[in-house]
């Protein structure tokens, strides 16, 4: 499958799903695998480095959050930038053509979003080194960290669950 027919497909299930998850008002009743649980702690690996397709992605954390927020479940999620998504939280776009632009900028409401919502966001500073990324280009409400992998083991350790986007 091409590369744009993949990334159609994927968007095309995304936007289901988000479609549909907004139809219905969601109640704890409504997930058997949230019966018991009072929070959730979550670490999103961010890799995804396609502009397009991370927009939707974090549209879903952000969404996802809140849901969880409504149904009284008290989350608590860490998104970290790692490999060549990094690029995607940089104001300097130019590995990027001017249609992706606009989903770079929607990346960028997100990230606003999410940290106003008590989203933590990082950047990791290997990748961002690797990429040649400027870190003074990272969008300010994004904590930069030497390792994301190292952010990853220590947040899996005191009990966040690991959710790759990648």
């Amino acid at each position: 499958m091409k590369s744009n027919q993949r990334i159609a497909v994927v968007i095309s299930v995304v936007a289901l799903f988000l479609a549909l998850s907004s139809l219905s008002s969601a109640s704890a009743e409504e997930y058997d695998a949230l019966k018991g649980v009072d929070s959730a702690k979550v670490f999103f690996d961010m890799r995804d480095g396609i502009p397009k397709i991370a927009a939707v992605h974090m549209k879903l954390i952000h969404d996802t959050y809140q849901q969880l927020a409504a149904m009284k479940k008290k989350p608590v999620f860490v998104v970290v930038f790692m490999g060549s998504a990094v690029r995607l939280i940089s104001s300097n776009r130019s590995v990027f053509s001017s249609e992706e632009h606009k989903y770079l900028d929607d990346i960028a409401d997100t990230v606003s979003k999410m940290s106003q919502v008590g989203i933590h966001i990082e950047a990791c500073l290997a990748a961002v080194k690797y990429f040649g990324v400027e870190p003074a280009s990272i969008q300010s409400e994004i904590e930069q960290v030497g390792n994301g992998w190292i952010s990853q083991i220590g947040y899996q350790a005191k009990g966040y669950q690991l959710v790759p986007v990648y």
